[in-house]
């Protein structure tokens, strides 16, 4: 069954994050999804509500509008965006007087928001739209030898009456898809906490602190890899890592994947094809782990 989605990039993964994008779309393609574009799409609006909430309605709105032009349900592949959109098509929903202040905008540009559009983040799709089963038969490399930890981050998880996708305290959705792919997903100490990139805006000290605690406690387990699911999480640990092991003297080389890069391994697509080169840590491991499991099968 062919599946087709309005692709929502947002900001952060065309500019700084393409890794997160090129693997996305690989695994989609060989799970026989099609991707339209989204059309003039404008950033979520999550950075500007601190500044102006009505600001950050009428951008998420403008996005919600125009793709409720092409019918399709909105795929997003950070979950900050996703939120964002989540939260504000239920919230306009609910609050009609709010959604005729924010469309009196809208009409000036020609548009209008009728609150008729879904919104799926990646894991949702591939979880509630795919299917578990469907992505293990694409799996032609199991990855049986590896064992890797998993960092949701936050912005998918609450708040849980707004987005009501997966539970905030324990989260299983990105483990059941990790082990789709063969590997073993890893328990650790603190798993749900913050990744600490939030903070950086304020005290780099703060959010480099907590980023090297869930390093040591992924170190304490043992893992192999770190897999993420967000831009800004990812970015936080890959970036980061040498950075931390040089300020509190540690040494982890933990790489940091992004999940469709673990599940493109697993469906025996070359490290190459889905960007490992633009990976801060060292991947070779993996990647011969990933030779590992071509030879014994």
């Amino acid at each position: 069954m062919t599946h087709k989605y309005l692709m929502f990039l947002g900001c952060t993964i065309p500019y700084r994050v393409t890794s997160y994008e090129i693997s996305a779309r690989k695994i989609l393609a060989k799970l026989d999804v099609e991707l339209e574009e989204m059309p003039e799409f404008n950033c979520c609006g999550l950075p500007l509500d601190p500044v102006s909430h009505e600001m950050m309605l009428i951008l998420a709105a403008r996005n919600l509008a125009l793709a409720e032009q092409t019918g399709l349900t909105i795929l997003i592949v950070c979950p900050g965006c996703a939120g964002t959109l989540k939260k504000v098509n239920k919230t306009l929903n609910q609050d009609k007087t709010l959604k005729e202040q924010i469309n009196t905008h809208l009409a000036e540009s020609g548009l209008e928001l009728k609150g008729n559009v879904q919104t799926k983040h990646l894991l949702q799709a591939l979880t509630e739209d795919i299917g578990l089963e469907t992505i293990k038969n694409a799996v032609t490399n199991p990855l049986t030898n590896l064992k890797v930890a998993e960092h949701v981050g936050c912005h998918l998880l609450r708040p849980k009456e707004t987005l009501g996708f997966d539970n905030p305290e324990d989260p299983q959705t990105l483990k059941k898809l990790i082990q789709t792919t063969g590997a073993t997903c890893l328990d650790y100490t603190d798993e749900t906490e913050c990744c600490g990139a939030p903070s950086v805006g304020i005290s780099d000290k703060v959010a480099l602190q907590l980023a090297h605690d869930k390093l040591n406690h992924i170190k304490t387990v043992q893992a192999q890899a770190l897999i993420t699911i967000c831009p800004f999480c990812h970015i936080m640990f890959d970036t980061n890592e040498l950075r931390i092991e040089r300020m509190f003297q540690e040494t982890y080389g933990i790489p940091v994947l992004h999940y469709p890069q673990l599940l493109g391994l697993a469906m025996g697509i070359p490290p190459e094809e889905l960007a490992f080169k633009e990976l801060r840590v060292d991947t070779s491991k993996i990647i011969q782990v990933t030779k590992q499991g071509v030879n014994q099968t």
